[in-house]
């Protein structure tokens, strides 16, 4: 159990990164959308 702290400590940075990076993915995501027209929107 001496190890925990850093256990707990790792995942934390970890699903702070993953939850980093999909919230950047998304922002990008939404940022390019609005250049394209709306008939080449086929994910609508």
């Amino acid at each position: 159990m001496k190890d925990a702290g850093f256990i707990f400590g790792s995942y934390l940075v970890t699903l702070g990164a993953i939850i980093i990076f999909a919230v950047a993915t998304l922002r990008r995501a939404k940022s390019s959308s609005q250049s394209v027209s709306d008939q080449d929107k086929t994910w609508l």
